[in-house]
């Protein structure tokens, strides 16, 4: 890609563009709440605030640019380069970037018979590998709706991260629990040399499923997502991690994320490859079985 220049001034205009505005001038549907608006990607609620926007499935957010390197998948040069032509004005006022807030956990049930029938019956989670999780307490049940709640702790232990999912038979339900930090996502730490990052905890259980041979002996990590920060905090962590497998869906933005982790780990000369299930998902090529 050839060297684009921007002054400092269109740099600022591009990074302050109203994101609602902008949103609208491409036909998108906001709607408002309160004093912000509401954007819906693929399902998930991104909350816009002036240029600012924060995804609450994967609890990230940023500028202008980074919503439209984020989105819309281009390089920084060609995000300002939309931005500056969509001719949409500035944001009136640069508000504050959304506060990191405390980890707020549901109530936890007595059992997890609910969230154990679920994984086990309509996921075909390995009996194994869910009670090695639910021993860690990793793994349990809330109330007062009964989802399967997959805790990510820090590497003191402390509860960071909180992964929900309904456990319904037609339950849609999925989401963070609110100040879940994506870096300590749920994960599985072990002494070998390997890290396997996957989107969902369901992926990473289903893998785990299906290859039960020494499992134990890797790490494993679900980003909630497809953000590559629990990645990167495993690493920092675990110093004994040299090794990365990217096993993010079959799909559109599975592959191009896939693809972005990939160039990050390849400009740090960090061993790594791509691991691509043959259906959507993990879990469907469990199921399949």
């Amino acid at each position: 890609m050839s060297y684009v220049y921007f002054t400092q001034e269109e740099r600022q205009r591009a990074r302050t563009t109203d994101l609602a505005a902008f949103l609208r001038e491409r036909g998108e549907s906001i709607h408002r709440s309160g004093s912000e608006h509401m954007w819906l990607c693929s399902g998930q609620k991104v909350t816009l605030r002036g240029n600012l926007w924060f995804h609450h499935y994967t609890q990230t957010g940023g500028d202008a640019v980074e919503f439209a390197c984020r989105f819309y998948h281009l390089e920084y040069p060609d995000a300002v380069k939309l931005l500056l032509q969509s001719g949409v004005p500035c944001a009136e006022t640069i508000p504050e970037i959304y506060p990191q807030r405390q980890l707020v956990l549901p109530r936890r049930n007595e059992n997890m018979r609910r969230v154990s029938a679920y994984l086990l019956h309509q996921r075909g989670i390995d009996q194994e590998v869910l009670d090695a999780f639910a021993f860690r307490n990793q793994i349990w049940e809330s109330l007062p709706y009964h989802n399967a709640v997959f805790l990510g702790c820090d590497p003191e232990g402390q509860p960071r991260h909180a992964h929900l999912r309904s456990t319904a038979t037609r339950g849609t339900y999925k989401g963070n629990a609110p100040g879940s930090r994506p870096e300590y996502s749920f994960h599985w730490i072990g002494a070998g040399d390997t890290l396997f990052l996957f989107e969902s905890p369901i992926d990473l259980l289903s893998y785990l499923s299906m290859h039960k041979s020494g499992w134990r002996k890797n790490s494993y990590a679900a980003a909630c997502g497809v953000s590559d920060k629990v990645l990167w905090q495993c690493m920092k962590d675990h110093p004994q991690l040299k090794k990365v497998l990217i096993c993010l869906d079959n799909d559109s933005p599975g592959k191009i994320a896939a693809e972005k982790i990939s160039e990050k780990l390849e400009q740090k000369h960090i061993d790594h490859a791509i691991l691509v299930p043959k259906h959507k998902d993990w879990n469907e090529d469990l199921l399949h079985l």
